[in-house]
């Protein structure tokens, strides 16, 4: 018998329990979650100690034993109020990590800055960053979400804190924000759609939260905007469309996001034209952009992984401009879509088929002669197979931001809270089927 080749070897590939997965990954996002009795210290800011209710992106930051050039130790808006909704829905002993979420974010809104901060430091006092309108939207929905599991004094501040958000939107809606990628500016999809979702919320709440009159107007000023945003192809990311070096930057993984986290529709077929157009990007191998793990993963029956945009430049390691990888949260937010779909073809029994949703349905062997049972079926297989993936390459259960194209090992910060929080939500929705 010859020597044991570790090169040669091959990892046993059982399909995990998604469940069981996620139960394990809420206390692994739970772990960057800042209390009275859970103190962060800035390693960038000296003697900068985090307060109850701020959320790490990462506890990752630069410095030369990780290899990482990157600093997540802030608390960014939208992240946060991502975390929050899964952990009011998550199994929390007690309601205190939500009463700290709320407070910590009116430390954050009255600590001087600009109120659409993407990012503050972890004490809630400003850091300096971009701009991005779509973190007071996600944060009001956030609130929403936990609201009835607050005390009194709580619902209080969190009633302050929504309604300080809306007075800001009232006038940015119709403006222009840096994208949640941080990168351009203009108009952004995702922005508007979250911001949509919220204005739809608030109007409908029966948490007797006021409503603004001028909703009635904001509404369908953003459905008419987002429609604004179809090329005849695909929903475009931002308008004006960017022409930089980051060109195409279309299409763009935000697009799917806004119907996760807002308010486009999962039957949308633009939407679903959109989406089937990511897929290929990265999962067909006639693609400029196609990732070679994905010809691996396939025949491991798992995948594929997706990423953000074409051609992009951001490797989560360094600054070199090398980048284009998969991301956890852009996979698992692509399966939610399909778990979501797979819902609503059930609720309506009908499949969302036409000549711009048919390539959408295509990919996972979906046509015309299909039923809506089958259909459904297929979609959350689908979605399986993403998360599948993401749990093959995550390292026993720890999620970077991103995982390398080639070798599909994870890369950039480790523990990313938005990538556990999309996996959560992910299997939330695939168990609401």
């Amino acid at each position: 018998m010859g020597a044991l080749q570790y090169s040669q070897a091959q990892p046993a590939l059982a399909q995990p329990d998604l469940t069981t997965v996620a139960q394990c990954m809420f206390w692994l996002m739970f772990r960057n979650v800042a209390s009275d009795g859970f103190v962060f210290e800035d390693p960038v800011n000296a003697g900068v100690l985090s307060q109850p209710g701020c959320v790490l992106a990462s506890p990752s930051w630069e410095n030369s034993v990780t290899h990482v050039s990157q600093d997540y130790v802030y608390n960014w808006t939208r992240d946060a109020a991502i975390v929050a909704i899964e952990l009011a829905a998550g199994p929390l002993p007690t309601g205190q990590p939500l009463i700290d979420y709320v407070q910590f974010a009116q430390i954050c809104q009255n600590s001087g800055g600009d109120f659409d901060r993407g990012a503050f430091l972890i004490n809630g006092t400003p850091r300096s960053w971009t701009d991005q309108t779509d973190g007071p939207a996600l944060q009001t929905l956030a609130i929403l979400a936990l609201f009835a599991q607050l005390d009194a004094p709580t619902q209080t501040v969190a009633n302050a804190v929504i309604a300080a958000n809306l007075n800001f939107l009232e006038n940015a809606y119709q403006g222009q924000t840096y994208n949640l990628w941080e990168e351009e500016y203009g108009a952004s999809f995702f922005a508007r759609s979250v911001q949509l979702a919220c204005f739809q919320a608030i109007t409908a709440n029966t948490l007797a939260i006021p409503a603004p009159g001028w909703l009635a107007t904001a509404v369908p000023w953003l459905q008419n905007a987002l429609e604004s945003h179809w090329n005849g192809q695909y929903y475009q990311s931002l308008l004006p469309v960017p022409t930089d070096y980051r060109a195409p930057y279309d299409p763009n993984i935000d697009i799917i996001m806004a119907a996760i986290y807002g308010a486009v529709a999962v039957t949308d077929t633009k939407l679903l034209a959109t989406a089937a157009l990511l897929r290929s990007q990265w999962a067909d191998p006639a693609s400029q952009y196609f990732y070679p793990i994905n010809e691996a993963d396939q025949k491991r029956g798992i995948g594929p992984l997706l990423g953000r945009y074409p051609g992009d430049v951001y490797d989560g390691d360094t600054d070199a401009q090398v980048g284009d990888h998969p991301w956890a949260v852009s996979t698992a937010n692509f399966a939610e879509l399909y778990y979501r779909l797979a819902k609503q073809i059930t609720t309506v029994a009908a499949v969302p088929l036409d000549n711009l949703s048919a390539s959408f349905f295509s990919q996972v062997g979906v046509d015309a002669s299909t039923t809506p049972a089958a259909a459904a079926a297929a979609l959350q297989s689908a979605g399986d197979q993403l998360l599948q993936a993401v749990v093959f390459h995550s390292d026993h259960l720890e999620l970077s931001e991103q995982f390398d194209a080639t070798s599909g090992y994870q890369k950039s910060v480790s523990n990313l809270s938005w990538s556990y929080a999309s996996f959560l939500s992910a299997v939330r929705a695939k168990n609401a089927i």
